[in-house]
């Protein structure tokens, strides 16, 4: 693999951009075209051989199609917490996940869990239940999960 390949600014902007024409609902041939007509791209209808400010030039283009770059929301991001991570917690996320494989949960997500958990115990999110609460939680997801396996066995 050449340097510029490996560049992590070049990679950043090609997986922009690769999320841009999603977005855009753009199919490959309306991007190679979109590519090719862009004033300096050398009539290039492929990012792979891009310079940086190539690739620059073909995000702005994106932009001016409406796309907006969103910041990666993740772990040490503003308004979002670690996930807890003690064994009570894991337990009633596995717990949570197989709910939603049976089809008995339809938002797998933390939100919805530390939702789910909220409304039994008045606590806001996993880490901040104690551990009485958090068993009280284990139970009733685990009672849950048998009145779903008892239905199917009943079928």
């Amino acid at each position: 693999m050449s340097k510029a390949a490996a560049n992590p600014t070049r990679l950043r902007l090609i997986k922009i951009i690769h999320v841009a024409r999603r977005e855009l609902g753009m199919d490959e041939s309306t991007y190679r075209l979109m590519l090719g007509n862009l004033p300096g791209l050398d009539g290039a209808t492929s990012s792979a051989k891009l310079t940086i400010p190539q690739l620059r030039l073909v995000l702005d283009g994106f932009k001016k199609r409406g796309f907006k770059v969103r910041p990666k929301g993740g772990p040490g991001k503003a308004g979002t917490r670690k996930m807890a991570d003690d064994n009570q917690s894991k337990l009633i996320r596995h717990l949570w996940l197989e709910l939603h494989s049976a089809g008995a949960v339809r938002d797998p997500s933390e939100q919805a869990l530390a939702k789910f958990a909220g409304k039994m115990t008045k606590v806001g999110s996993l880490q901040w239940l104690s551990s009485q609460q958090a068993s009280q939680v284990i139970e009733n997801l685990k009672n849950w999960l048998h009145r779903i396996k008892e239905g199917a066995d009943d079928e």
